[in-house]
Formats: C-alpha cells, structure tokens, sequence
C-alpha cells in the first residue's frame, strides 16, 4: 500500500469511474465479462503487493508470472494475458497497459502531499521530532513531521522534507536532499547526495510522454554508506530499497525500485536501471550500466565499464560490453589485440 503519509489518495473510485477517466484521457479498452462496474477500488498496487479492493497493471512480460497469484480485485492490462489471470479479478484490457495505469495511477494520487502553508522563523518545523541528543547544524531545514534519531548529526544546508525519517547515529551532511525517505541507523550520506526524488517513469500515448506518478519510498537500511552527488529515485509503485552495509561511491545513480541486497559495493559512475535486483555482496566496479528488470545474483562481480543487458548467476564474475563471463572477456581482449598487432619485417 502507497504511504498515505507522503502521498494523498483521492480514492476510492468504482471500475466504472477509472474506465472513464480512461476513455477520456484517450485510452481504448474494455472490460472482461465477470468485470462489475460497480467495483469499488481504494488503492493502486503492483501485482506482487496488491490486497483486495486494489487495481494492478500488467505491461512489462517479466511480472506476468505474478498475474495468476495476484489478490488485486482488478487489474490493467493487454488482451493476450487475460487467459492468466485469476478469476476473481476484474480486467480493464487495452492495447496501452502502461499508459492506462499512468492515467489511473494520476487519478488516485493527482499530488504529493505537500507541506501546509505557514510561516515560522525557525529552520527547524515545529512538527518536526528531533531527538536532544541530534545536532542540527546552521543553514539545515528540518520539514514537517520529519523524526531526527538520537545522536544523529545533519550537517549546513542539509534539507529533509516532510515526514522523513532518519535513525540513530547518522551522519547527513552539506548540501544533501532527503524527500520520501526512511533512514535506518549508523548510516553517513556525503555532500550533494539527492535522495527520493521521482524516478525516470513516463508512458508515451499518442505522441506524448505521460508521467507515471512516482508513489514509492526510498529506504536505507543500516550502515549503509552513500557517496558524494549519488541520486536515488524513490519507487514508482513500491519502495527502492538499499541494503544493510551496502555502500555506494560517488555519482553513482539508482533507478527507482531498485532492490540491493546486504554489503553490496557499487563504484563510481555506476548506473543502474528500474526494477533490477541484486543480490547479497554484489560488487560493480567503476562506470558499470546495468540494464532494468534484471535478477544480479548474490556475490557476482562486474568488472569496470561493463554493460548488463540480461541477468547474471549468483557467484558469476563478468566483463565487457555486453557483459560476458570473465575469463571470456580476457581471451576476447587478447585475440583482439593479436589481430589488431603491427607485424615487423622479418614477420612479414
């Protein structure tokens, strides 16, 4: 379930009502015949997550697997799949399934939740729960309902929206922005970090690129460590999730829900797209791009400047671009440069 306390859910609505807003925003579709309009949905959920009274969607093939065993009352998606999905879920069918649960997403969350409006002279909100042992340095703004856990120190001109929620002992410091954001304790997060932001989620319907609002948190667990100018986008539906003892060197980007597993290492420059799960000790070295939707198994390494277009075996260690086995990645560097080597004379 989204967070109500981060974002305002306009809901419920009936079946009837989301298939209208559809029509209206341009979206064809139809629903399947044990559909009542008269269904009344509360939420919108992923099909992993979903309760009853909840509507899903389904576009990307590689969550398909989920569409059987989903509780959603109602889902989202393309004709083809409908022969999967459980009987007791109504089905809105359309040709654009990601564009339609875009326009629906919007419906139920048209905004965020913002701050009240009201003035106050201190950078400190009076709402806000700081603990007597935490430290706020000058030129810090503490937001509306945010929780600073004891001991923890926010450095000058640190920013933390509403509502977040930061642990014990950690370290946030210059210039770092915290929105939509859980913190666990004993985590440091270095100068010019953005967290929680939007994630990089848009359909394109009819020449236009729809916003998919972003309904998800970003959470660190504990003992994480983030770099200097890291962005983490906080999940489109569901949470981006770093793990415990995981640290991340500077500029490095994560994609919203992105799941890392326990005392991952990701160096500089690493990029890696929506929805990929690592597993536990993950190590990616400098400038690694990891493509989205991907399964990275537990205490795989990748070496620097690799490209992972597909999933990797847990253990496995990989190089190049497209990433391959390693030992592979050499002998194909090697044969490269024999064929590539100037002969002499005497070889000629």
């Amino acid at each position: 379930m989204t967070d109500q306390h981060f974002f305002r859910n306009n809901g419920p609505f009936s079946l009837s009502e989301i298939v209208a807003v559809l029509h209206e925003k341009g979206i064809n579709s139809t629903l399947s015949d044990n559909a009542d309009e008269s269904l009344v949905l509360n939420d919108i959920n992923t099909l992993q997550d979903a309760e009853a009274g909840e509507i899903s969607f389904l576009d990307n093939p590689k969550y398909a697997k989920y569409l059987s065993e989903s509780k959603a009352s109602a889902c989202i998606l393309h004709p083809k799949h409908q022969d999967n999905a459980p009987t007791h879920m109504a089905l809105i069918l359309t040709e654009e399934p990601y564009a339609a649960y875009a326009m629906a997403a919007t419906h139920f969350y048209p905004e965020s939740v913002n701050p009240k409006p009201e003035a106050h002279d201190h950078a400190i909100h009076p709402t806000a729960n700081v603990a007597d042992t935490a430290t706020i340095l000058p030129g810090a703004i503490i937001g509306q309902n945010a929780y600073i856990g004891e001991h923890t120190v926010i450095h000058s001109n640190a920013v933390i929206g509403h509502g977040v929620i930061i642990g014990a002992h950690c370290q946030i410091h210059p210039n770092v922005t915290l929105q939509y954001t859980r913190i666990g304790d004993h985590v440091t997060i270095h100068p010019g970090a953005s967290i929680g932001q939007d994630g990089f989620g848009f359909a394109t319907f009819q020449g236009r690129h729809i916003t998919v609002p972003q309904l998800g948190r970003v959470i660190l667990e504990n003992h994480v460590n983030i770099g200097a100018n890291c962005a983490i986008d906080r999940g489109a539906a569901g949470d981006t999730i770093i793990g415990e003892g995981t640290r991340l060197d500077n500029l490095v980007q994560i994609g919203h829900n992105v799941k890392t597993g326990k005392g991952c290492i990701l160096v500089s420059q690493v990029g890696i797209s929506g929805s990929t799960v690592l597993g536990d000790y993950v190590v990616a070295g400098g400038q690694v791009g990891i493509a989205g939707h991907l399964q990275i198994g537990s205490f795989a390494q990748i070496a620097a400047q690799s490209g992972v277009p597909k999933d990797i075996k847990q253990g496995a260690k990989m190089g190049g671009s497209p990433a391959v086995p390693i030992t592979q990645y050499h002998r194909q560097n090697h044969t490269l440069q024999q064929l590539t080597k100037k002969k002499t004379k005497s070889e000629a």
